[in-house]
């Protein structure tokens, strides 16, 4: 008997399937700005239906960037708390390993950037514009330097918490 089958040989079907809703992320543009477009705080040009570093085309139009509009008004889509002994003794090495992080996926991710770093106590905080760019922090510190790591997906908002620790 195959999966798809019961004793009787009529197929069976799934009428509870789930419908998936779409997480909302208030900052994901419901119309492409007209091309090509620059931002006017990073400079990054809009064009060819994405946003990529480049020079900024003679014709181009102002158009605020996603990320930058996250900065300017403070709405990370992911939080990286880093915390533990290690971090007190290694706060410098572990925040250089997150810059070079956030600059490498900005290279090819132009909106994937840290909108800050606050020491809070014991604890670090990084934010971030995107979700992806946390979880690759948080996978960046764990594979260089083990530790605990959980990642946290909000399943009502675009929304990341990475929580490491050694």
């Amino acid at each position: 008997m195959t999966n798809h089958e019961n004793p009787r040989g009529h197929e069976r079907h799934r009428l509870d399937r789930q419908i998936e809703e779409t997480v909302h992320d208030p900052y994901k543009e419901r119309h492409k700005p007209p091309e090509p477009a620059v931002c006017p705080s990073c400079g990054v040009v809009f064009e060819h239906g994405r946003w990529q570093w480049k020079a900024k085309p003679a014709s181009a139009q102002e158009h605020p960037c996603p990320a930058c509009r996250r900065v300017k008004d403070e709405y990370p889509a992911g939080y990286v708390s880093l915390e533990g002994d290690f971090l007190k003794e290694h706060r410098d090495e572990l925040l250089h390993l997150v810059r070079n992080e956030e600059k490498r996926a900005k290279e090819e991710h132009p909106l994937e950037r840290i909108i800050d770093i606050r020491q809070d106590g014991d604890k670090t905080l990084v934010t971030t514009t995107e979700l992806h760019l946390a979880r690759r922090i948080g996978d960046a510190l764990h594979h260089a330097y083990q530790g605990n790591l959980e990642i946290k997906y909000s399943p009502d908002e675009y929304l990341v918490r990475v929580y490491w620790s050694r």
